[in-house]
């Protein structure tokens, strides 16, 4: 259960002649917990891709966090929610800034100075499913119950004007499916009507704006799957039903002027027109299984997500004509595909990255970076300096079998196995 966003990393107000470019994707990676033993198998992580390097590298681990379910961006930083916290990241250090206790958080959205907090969780009933804390600080603000809020576990949100808009599914109860979409006013912070999506827009996943109308993937009792449509300042939703299967968790996302979606176990990828609240098929071009979905603003290009949920994380990127351009390993059951969009003559400082190329090898590496590269040194596991060197690519041919570090421009340290 995941939401797909993005936003620009700086206010645009300052460069209203500038044109937009992708400075990095960030992929919030859910790792894998076996809640059988109480064991985590893979930490919760979160990397950066540089489009331009086309290097992945991990930029931060939540140790202590069984699992992550969102990710969004503001301005120079960027929050987390994963299992019992909300943490707040600067987007070019990716160092942690601060942190906030939130059992059960599911999604986030952002507004003004506010972070709003949807919550579920299975087999837990809470006093309150949204929450609202300070961005800045992370202080706690407010905490929407169940007599004046939402009754039952919430999902997505989608902010437009003064107005948050929260999908209620009750998705951790099973038999009990809910298919409700909840209105705050964000001035007042005042739960307001509830639009019923209709017996057949039970369990929404997903929550997409798109050309004034809101619209909700919704996986009904995990047996089908609809998507119901509101028009903004109405209060009645019309839903049409597209499968006789679940849409998994959250695998849908727009593209262009449609929805793309795919049914759970499948390898297919398909296309709805919202506007006609039809079916149009499946897309040729896709034939894996696929975890997250999302559409890159600049370019139009699909990243989807590919995972077996326990050891193995991977995205592809398919361009307008639906070819595969690349793809690049990432973390466990990336879950979150989040693009970090800024003005292309933005004087923020940008971070670091670099990526190693093969990984593992036994004769030559090369090291792709974002920047200029000044420094090379790499060291075997004891500490000790084995190769200092200025170019991209490094002769490892003669160093004995085993891990080392390499340490670019005195900043950025990776490891890299010699074979």
């Amino acid at each position: 259960m995941k939401k797909v966003f993005f936003i620009l990393g700086l206010g645009l107000s300052l460069f209203t002649q500038a044109q937009n470019t992708l400075h990095q994707v960030l992929i919030l990676n859910e790792g894998n917990y076996d809640y059988t033993n109480n064991v985590q198998i893979e930490p919760v992580t979160i990397g950066s891709y540089n489009p331009i390097t086309q290097t992945y590298t991990t930029v931060n681990t939540l140790p202590g966090m069984r699992f992550a379910s969102d990710l969004i961006i503001d301005g120079n930083y960027y929050y987390v929610a994963a299992d019992t916290k909300i943490f707040k990241i600067d987007l070019n250090t990716h160092q942690e800034i601060a942190s906030v206790v939130c059992p059960g958080v599911r999604n986030l959205g952002i507004y003004q100075n506010m972070i709003l907090a949807t919550r579920g969780e299975y087999l837990t009933t809470y006093d309150s499913y949204l929450q609202v804390f300070n961005s800045n600080t992370l202080q706690f603000i407010a905490s929407i119950d169940t007599l004046n809020g939402p009754k039952w576990a919430t999902q997505n949100i989608v902010i437009e004007g003064t107005t948050a808009y929260i999908a209620v599914n009750n998705g951790y109860e099973w038999g009990n499916e809910k298919g409700l979409v909840g209105l705050l006013d964000l001035n007042t912070l005042t739960y307001g009507n509830e639009i019923d999506l209709g017996p057949d827009g039970k369990n929404p996943d997903n929550l997409l704006l798109s050309n004034g109308a809101l619209y909700t993937v919704n996986n009904k009792d995990w047996s089908g799957a609809s998507v119901s449509k509101i028009t903004l300042g109405n209060s009645t939703a019309t839903t049409s039903n597209i499968a006789f299967a679940s849409t998994g968790c959250g695998t849908s996302a727009l593209k262009g002027n449609n929805l793309v979606y795919q049914i759970s176990m499948d390898n297919v990828l398909q296309e709805f027109d919202v506007n006609g609240m039809t079916n149009v098929g499946p897309i040729v071009g896709f034939n894996r299984n696929f975890y997250e979905l999302a559409e890159e603003p600049i370019s139009g290009h699909l990243y989807a997500s590919e995972t077996d949920f326990f050891s193995y994380g991977k995205v592809f990127i398919y361009d307008a004509g639906n070819n595969e351009s690349n793809s690049f390993l990432c973390g466990t059951s990336p879950g979150s595909i989040v693009f970090d969009v800024r003005p292309s003559n933005s004087i923020q400082e940008q971070s670091f990255t670099f990526g190693v190329f093969p990984n593992p090898s036994s004769e030559i590496i090369t090291i792709n970076s974002n920047m200029p590269i000044e420094q090379v040194e790499i060291k075997d596991a004891s500490g000790r300096l084995m190769v200092q060197s200025t170019e991209m690519e490094i002769n490892v041919s003669f160093l004995a079998k085993g891990t080392y570090s390499i340490q670019v421009n005195n900043t950025s340290v990776q490891h890299f196995v010699k074979l």
